[in-house]
């Protein structure tokens, strides 16, 4: 195992606090990471309490299992979000009290040379959240065609200049690492903010290559049938493109954000939004913690069917 770079939860309180209704409730963190959430989950619950914590990713389990230790109350649960309903026993289902996403990626990824995320190291081309994954971003780089890599990068990434940085992508090939990829990228790149230009493209990259926006919806999709009426969705996101998912999500049960109506006109919806306003990282919290800087955090609540 390579080392672990300890990940730094975000909005941690916060989204403890909003998800724990019952401490002797059943918890799934769908996100494990290192363990810093479950860690402070597992402290505010009662001794009759499970929280299964969720990942694909091995050196994550080892990780948290390390900062958690021995404790009865916790199952560590091998997988992808995005099967919850598989991953999950089914002595579970419709029982759960609470489910946490965290979305986006570990501060361990990033900062893993050997993982491919990151623009400031030399890496490999990988990007692919769990070593089970099949197309890595060596396959996205340099096997797309022009108009799937162009489209990538514009919806994945929102970058306007997707034509020419595709097109130079092509016109390199083979890009074998992470830094030829930067190169490749910077190189169409003009004005004041060419990092963060980069920046987005990666994204694009790593949200194609881990399928991640599908994994997503299928994720809350599962969590709500998983949930006990009453029981909570909470979710940390970290660009436009998971948040308004979520939004969408909580607000009508679809990805649309189409609320349906009655014969009376009422709404009728699976989930009812229980934070009015997003909450945000505190200027303390970002100071410390850079990568906090984006996150949005919303929280939801199963209605109980007579509501």
């Amino acid at each position: 195992m390579t080392d672990f770079y300890p990940h730094i939860p975000v909005l941690l309180d916060a989204s403890v606090e909003f998800l724990i209704t019952d401490k002797s409730g059943i918890y799934i963190d769908t996100t494990l990471g290192g363990g810093g959430h479950s860690s402070l989950i597992l402290q505010n619950l009662n001794r009759d309490a499970t929280l299964l914590g969720v990942d694909q990713d091995s050196e994550a389990h080892a990780a948290a299992a390390e900062k958690i230790g021995d404790d009865s109350r916790f199952q560590p649960i091998s997988g992808n979000f995005g099967y919850l309903k598989t991953i999950i026993p089914a002595n579970y289902h419709g029982k759960v009290t609470g489910i946490l996403f965290d979305l986006g990626v570990s501060t361990h990824q990033i900062r893993e040379p050997g993982r491919g995320f990151s623009f400031q190291h030399d890496g490999p081309l990988d990007m692919r959240m769990s070593e089970l994954s099949g197309v890595s971003a060596y396959d996205v780089v340099n096997d797309y065609d022009y108009e799937k890599l162009r489209d990538i990068i514009y919806h994945y990434g929102e970058e306007r200049l997707s034509r020419q940085i595709a097109r130079e992508i092509i016109n390199r090939r083979p890009i074998e690492t992470t830094l030829e990829l930067r190169e490749a990228i910077e190189n169409v790149l003009y004005g004041r903010y060419i990092i963060k230009s980069v920046a987005r493209v990666f994204q694009a990259i790593r949200i194609e290559v881990n399928r991640e926006l599908d994994v997503l919806k299928q994720g809350l999709t599962d969590a709500l049938e998983l949930l006990s009426p009453g029981g909570r969705i909470v979710a940390i996101s970290y660009h436009s493109l998971e948040d308004r998912l979520v939004k969408n999500f909580f607000k009508s049960g679809n990805f649309e954000g189409t609320v349906e109506k009655d014969f009376y006109g009422n709404p009728v919806t699976a989930l009812k939004m229980f934070t009015r306003q997003i909450i945000t990282p505190s200027d303390e919290e970002i100071k410390n913690n850079p990568a906090a800087r984006s996150a949005k955090l919303r929280v939801a609540e199963k209605t109980r069917g007579d509501e």
